[in-house]
């Protein structure tokens, strides 16, 4: 029967409920005890004349009751399940559940148990073995088989993975374990997602020994992920991916979060219809994108959303300095021509606006920048040597480059990381070379090591470097004679560079080389003002430590035992459970491995062709319930009320009190040891939430709509409690502190304000909960809506915001009567604070309120069951955004405009809602105070 929301395990037992009639006829026939009163005077006609009373019949309503009570125990003996489900499957010699635990299941992890464990449940009432595996797990992991108490145990200790399916090698396994048990059936519970390989692994698992192929899957790949974040010229810009085929068109936010877990900077991605990528730019200036730690996307709970991000994004302020004059009609002979062209697209580039040394060096250190590039600078000035020498013990790095005037300024051992030879070696001079010298392997020791040497750049003329015992320690790259192209030097916590050539293509053709954007975006990338850089050449040959790991659902968490180091390579390194993606290093400096990279793409998986019959489930939790329980506890409550009726109709509870008094203590222990064992009853939950109720009604509270998402709710939270400090400042009223409610679930009557942000990207209520809405405005509440979407189409627009039509929705279900813009008479413009207008974080939506009535007639005055007062109210001016305080006190958003007084006046109108929904009409019926003044006078 499923077309009925209830089973019976044992329906033969129902027909007991023909036996009613009879236990009525009983009953009828088998009344309780009358009650006697002893009247004295009729002691002498007892003793005269005595014959046996009995009462006719038992009441009605105790023949009722235990008819009632004598059904409840049939249907529980049926064994009744409401909203039963279908057995599953899970026949054969063994049940083979293979279940994807990596990164893309943990957002719905709880359905994907919920399926297995009724999986397991079937198998085990079938008496069928269960081999259980997960495809991102050790390759050495127990995978059975067990009985379906041992797979029970499996299942529930397993978790999700940050990292990615290897199904080929788990499936391989299964597939080896089903080798001696032929005919199994064969579960696979997938991510969605397709993987390399898995053509071959579903035809190695089941192209031999199984039987049945059961096939859980979601409905729709509903994943999306950040492949990039890239600190560029004008912003952070950020790549996100979803699955292909979906055709409607969605947005995600994005956020950015320092080191701290604080959120800075917002963007939205916006993905066109059957569009698989989405971009958007973070325009904020680049000290701020130097504080980003990591990005997520809002609302997707699991790794592939959140990329964590280390020294190699930030960008860096590049001083640039030559003494040479630019020719603008031959650009390309500019000193500095070719060094902005390869740094522009990572770094920030300042130059000073004076020729002169002795001026230009104060500028360029005045900006603080990371790394400063001198071409082809000879002497420095010894008014300004000595600030330049101590910025780069502090921590700054110096590049230089050879030319005419270094080649003829002598050796200075606080500014080159080597000492010189005077002049210069040129081809054809003294020290030629009969042919241009190509460039050799890059050291092992040098932060050039994992590029490929440039073969096509060959140099005609350097400044040669005296030879020294510490020479190659100091080379990062060489000619093929064996002479320095690029020395470098740590001088206390500064680094020293040399190029020995030139910057332009006159000594090499290096600079117009990719090479050498290469080389100096390297540079860059080890000008860090903060102890050692990971991109170094110890860090190329050294293993990380793990630092913070991505767990799952995204978040930053300790590494886990099964973390190992890392050795950082050239190209995109695996995610594996040995490496998961996080970071990895120290304070001192980390390296950023992420899960998704720029060539990542979400694919949908797709089911296997296979000549094996095929069921097809989805996820779902098992909403089945058993009602054995609830009816027995609800049989003995009602023999429990039987019984007390019983003794009152015999007077045994009014004239032996004492008595009475012990046998109702006797039945609440009694009654108490049955229902501690009942499975529904159990005394100590007769009344759950009683204490928490009393706080909720102690103190008057502003409740908030938790809409699930994160930063939605921080927002509200926080916005009611600088909202709640500000009545406390300014008013007679002391709240309590906010409380976020769930709409489904929670009381709502506690409440006289509820605010409700409208977020498009939250889950849409159920019907019941917006009923539960409904009955709260109908009984006196008020809902305050906020759109927050004042600047993106809001209340009233003729193209409406993706969270006004969420509000539409809604409000569609709802009883709303007409609604106005507050007018300029409305009790809301006077009940505390004199408001013309209704401001938040933004200005320009009106407050929309429920339509006065016509106050001049008394018939017809505005009263209701909520003392006049609105039950709804509507806005997109972002109310919570303008109240939200941090901890500190200090506002959490700015204002748009920025406005200080703005803000004031938001507070202020929340001060005139809180007044208005307290007072009721009471405001509004003080224009008759004159009148009442002058009767009392009469």
């Amino acid at each position: 029967m499923n077309w009925l929301p209830l089973s019976f395990g044992a329906p033969m037992v129902l027909w007991g409920l023909l036996a009613l009639p009879v236990i009525w006829w009983l009953l009828r026939l088998t009344p309780p005890k009358p009650q006697m009163e002893v009247f004295p005077p009729l002691k002498i006609l007892a003793r005269v004349l005595r014959r046996e009373e009995t009462p006719q019949q038992s009441p009605w309503w105790l023949t009722l009751l235990r008819l009632l009570m004598a059904a409840l125990i049939i249907i529980a003996l049926a064994e009744p399940v409401f909203n039963p489900r279908e057995k599953l499957p899970a026949e054969g010699s063994a049940l083979a559940l293979v279940i994807d635990n990596d990164w893309a299941s943990a957002s719905d992890w709880g359905k994907r148990v919920a399926t297995a464990e009724r999986l397991i449940a079937d198998a085990g009432s079938n008496g069928v073995p269960v081999v259980i595996a997960f495809t991102a797990e050790k390759p050495n992991a127990e995978i059975g088989p067990f009985d379906a108490s041992g797979a029970l145990d499996r299942l529930r200790a397993a978790k999700p993975r940050p990292i990615p399916t290897d199904r080929p090698a788990v499936y391989a396994r299964v597939a080896g374990a089903l080798e001696r048990l032929p005919g199994a059936s064969v579960a696979v519970l997938a991510d969605g997602l397709a993987a390399k390989g898995d053509d071959a692994a579903f035809k190695t698992l089941l192209e031999k020994n199984a039987s049945r192929l059961v096939w859980v899957t979601s409905d729709r790949l509903a994943l999306t992920g950040l492949t990039g974040a890239d600190n560029q010229v004008d912003g952070f810009a950020l790549t996100a991916i979803r699955a292909a085929g979906d055709p409607a068109p969605a947005q995600v936010t994005a956020g950015a979060f320092d080191d701290k877990g604080r959120r800075i900077a917002d963007a939205t991605l916006t993905f066109a219809p059957n569009q698989t990528t989405a971009t958007a730019t973070m325009a904020v200036p680049f000290e701020l994108r130097n504080d980003f730690a990591s990005v997520a996307l809002d609302g997707e709970h699991q790794a592939g959303a959140v990329r964590v991000l280390d020294e190699s994004s930030k960008r860096r302020r590049v001083g640039l300095l030559s003494q040479a004059e630019a020719d603008q009609a031959q650009p390309l002979l500019s000193p500095l021509y070719y060094i902005r062209r390869a740094l522009q697209p990572f770094a920030d580039l300042v130059e000073p606006s004076s020729a002169d040394l002795a001026d230009a060096i104060p500028q360029l250190l005045d900006q603080k920048p990371a790394m400063i590039i001198m071409a082809d600078v000879g002497t420095i000035p010894e008014q300004v040597r000595q600030r330049l020498v101590d910025w780069v013990d502090k921590g700054g790095t110096l590049v230089r480059f050879a030319g005419s005037r270094l080649a003829a300024s002598g050796n200075d051992d606080d500014l080159l990381p080597v000492r010189l030879r005077s002049g210069e070696r040129a081809l054809g001079g003294a020290l030629s070379w009969t042919t241009p010298q190509p460039v050799t392997e890059f050291p092992k020791t040098g932060p050039f090591a994992d590029l490929a040497p440039p073969t096509e750049v060959t140099v005609s003329r350097q400044v040669l470097a005296e030879p020294t015992p510490d020479i190659v320690e100091r080379t990062w790259a060489t000619l093929a004679d064996g002479t320095p192209l690029v020395t470098g030097l740590k001088k206390d916590k500064g680094t020293l560079v040399l190029f020995h050539v030139t910057p332009e293509a006159t000594w090499s053709n290096l600079p117009i080389s990719g090479s050498f954007v290469e080389m100096l975006r390297r540079i860059v990338q080890l000008s860090r003002n903060q102890g050692a850089a990971v991109a170094n050449a110890e860090a190329a040959a050294a293993s990380l430590a793990p630092y913070r790991m991505i767990d799952a659902d995204g978040m930053l968490v300790p590494p886990t035992p099964d973390a190992r180091p890392l050795v950082p390579a050239a190209g995109p390194l695996p995610v594996t459970l040995e490496n998961p993606p996080g970071l990895y290093g120290s304070e001192t400096g980390v390296f950023a491995h992420n899960l998704l990279n720029a060539a990542s793409t979400f694919a949908p998986l797709v089911r296997p062709q296979v000549s094996l019959p095929v069921t097809a489930i989805p996820y779902a939790f098992d909403e089945s319930e058993n009602l054995k329980g609830p009816l027995v506890a609800t049989a003995l409550l009602l023999m429990v009320l039987d019984t007390l009726a019983v003794f009152w109709m015999g007077g045994l509870l009014s004239r032996r009190p004492r008595r009475a008094a012990a046998v109702a203590a006797a039945v609440l222990i009694a009654l108490g040891g049955v229902f501690g064992h009942a499975d529904l009853a159990r005394a100590d939950d007769a009344k759950p939430g009683d204490s928490q109720a009393i706080d909720d009604i102690s103190k008057t509270r502003i409740a908030y709509v938790i809409t699930g998402e994160p930063g939605v709710d921080s927002i509200s939270r926080a916005g009611l409690e600088g909202l709640t400090r500000f009545l406390i400042e300014k008013t007679a009223l002391e709240p309590g502190p906010p409380a976020g409610v769930d709409i489904a679930k929670d009381e709502l009557s506690f409440y006289p304000l509820i605010y409700w942000p409208i977020d498009a990207t939250a889950p849409m209520p159920s019907q019941a909960s917006i009923a539960r809405i409904d009955a709260y405005m109908q009984q006196g509440g008020t809902v305050l809506f906020d759109t927050r979407d004042q600047f993106s189409n809001g209340i009233g627009a003729s193209s409406a915001s993706p969270a006004t039509e969420r509000l539409r929705d809604i409000l569609g279900n709802l009883n709303v009567p007409p609604l106005e813009p507050v007018p300029s008479d409305h009790v809301l413009t006077k009940s505390f604070f004199i408001l013309p207008e209704f401001p938040g974080r933004f200005n320009g939506s009106p407050l929309w309120v429920e339509t006065s009535l016509d106050a001049s007639n008394t018939e017809n005055r505005p009263v209701r069951t909520g003392d006049g007062v609105s039950p709804i109210m509507i806005t997109a001016n972002d109310f919570a955004g303008a109240w939200a305080i941090d901890e500190n006190g200090d506002p959490m958003l700015p204002t748009v405009p920025p406005d200080p007084m703005q803000r004031v006046y938001a507070l202020r109108a929340g001060v005139n809602i809180m007044m208005y929904m307290l007072t009721g009409n009471y405001k509004s019926d003080q224009v008759h105070v004159p009148i009442l003044l002058e009767r009392l006078g009469q």
